[in-house]
């Protein structure tokens, strides 16, 4: 088997990309909508089209720089606007909404995992494009990994940082989100220190072994790995 011209990479890289980022938002949205914030909805921001939540600098440029310098990829799609005071209980509901994002990641992992055993059904009549299509589910696991881990991380403004805030008391929680100002500054200088891959990659490692597992692809990862550029 051959490994992956740089166009082929592409292939297998775009609709995992734009799926993963795409549904996070959406789910947002979509569980403001839910909790009584219509924000999301009224800017047009509930829908499966990419374009609507792609950030120029976060999505396109920072992700290809990272994947260039053949370090941890990272990126950010443009955030779902979530109004604090239309939700029912806004504390509380503040964490569900961002538990959203995280959660639906995790969804799409295993929907990329039943992609691949559907794959490995047409390896004898069709080697080349089931090949093709392990590669896109393991860049799409790989991708929602990514995003889930990483936004789990309590962080403000990650996800986890919203969940963190609304586990914690009030009091404490308004202590907590002074944070926020300065979190994409914290998280950029774990990312250039490397500490940032220190702390995810085990985890990613971990979670991209059982879910190859899960997937019946052990024996060929390594290779599908090296293929799309990990």
């Amino acid at each position: 088997m051959n490994e992956f011209t740089a166009i082929q990479k592409f292939s297998v890289w775009v609709l995992p990309v734009l799926f993963a980022i795409t549904i996070h938002e959406t789910a947002h949205g979509w569980v403001a909508s839910r909790l009584g914030d219509l924000t999301a909805k009224m800017l047009g921001r509930l829908t499966l089209n990419p374009i609507k939540h792609i950030d120029p600098v976060g999505t396109i440029l920072i992700p290809a720089i990272t994947m260039l310098a053949g370090g941890f990829i990272f990126g950010y799609a443009k955030p779902v606007p979530v109004t604090y005071a239309n939700l029912k209980h806004p504390k509380r509901d503040m964490a569900l909404v961002a538990l959203a994002g995280p959660m639906a990641n995790l969804f799409m992992t295993f929907l990329w995992v039943i992609w691949i055993r559907f794959a490995l059904m047409l390896m004898d009549s069709s080697d080349s494009i089931a090949l093709f299509m392990i590669a896109t589910g393991v860049a799409g696991i790989y991708i929602n990994l990514i995003l889930m881990l990483l936004n789990l991380i309590p962080l403000p403004p990650l996800d986890g940082g919203r969940i963190m805030s609304g586990l914690l008391p009030a009091r404490y929680s308004l202590q907590y989100d002074k944070i926020e100002p300065y979190g994409l500054i914290i998280l950029i200088v774990l990312l250039v220190s490397g500490v940032l891959g220190k702390i995810l990659f085990p985890f990613l490692n971990t979670f991209l072994l059982w879910f190859s597992d899960m997937a019946g692809i052990r024996e060929i990862l390594g290779f599908i790995v090296r293929s799309i550029g990990l």
